[in-house]
């Protein structure tokens, strides 16, 4: 099972997108048969027989064996991932957006659209993804922003020269500043 699967197409999305199926995955965690899960949720093996065949259809499920019970064929499913990301690219841009600059939260949404494409793009059965994350608050007085702006940039332009090479493994470095949000 991989830990993330990125829905570029509209019928996975809308395979994915009905409450009941929603469940159904959600119980197929580990691998069940379609009447443990049915038990499970309160349902008829054959109303979630027809969600897991829409699942697997899809590509969000998978059978991972078969058994035989009473002489017929059982089919043992596992949700295809742990996670399910949908694709900004899904809905697609709605108008014209006008040319951005680093400073709008424009570029920063298509920044962060741009992250999770190229994530949900790597290799996730690969022993071994080299890979940093890191987040943080920071809090910064009004009369110092501009400061801290520029003093970022430097940084990352520093290390943008030291290791801009041609040569060794490409890496992505992204650094996301916004205002934090109310706490709820």
């Amino acid at each position: 099972m991989r830990d993330v699967l990125y829905l570029e197409q509209i019928e996975q999305a809308e395979a994915l997108l009905k409450p009941q199926r929603i469940e159904v995955l959600r119980q197929l965690a580990e691998p069940r048969t379609c009447t443990e899960v049915a038990t499970a949720l309160g349902q008829t093996p054959q109303r979630v027989y027809y969600h897991v065949k829409r699942l697997v259809e899809a590509g969000l499920a998978t059978q991972v064996s078969e058994r035989k019970v009473r002489g017929i064929s059982e089919g043992i499913y596992q949700a295809g991932a742990r996670s399910y990301w949908l694709s900004p690219r899904l809905v697609g841009r709605i108008g014209l957006r006008k040319a951005q600059d680093e400073l709008s939260l424009g570029y920063l949404l298509d920044l962060m659209e741009e992250v999770q494409a190229d994530i949900g793009a790597l290799d996730r059965t690969a022993p071994e993804l080299p890979s940093i994350g890191l987040s943080g608050e920071i809090r910064i007085r009004p009369e110092r922003r501009k400061e801290f702006l520029d003093d970022l940039q430097s940084t990352l332009q520093a290390l943008f020269t030291r290791y801009g090479g041609a040569e060794g493994d490409a890496f992505k470095l992204v650094v996301a500043t916004y205002p934090k949000g109310e706490e709820a």
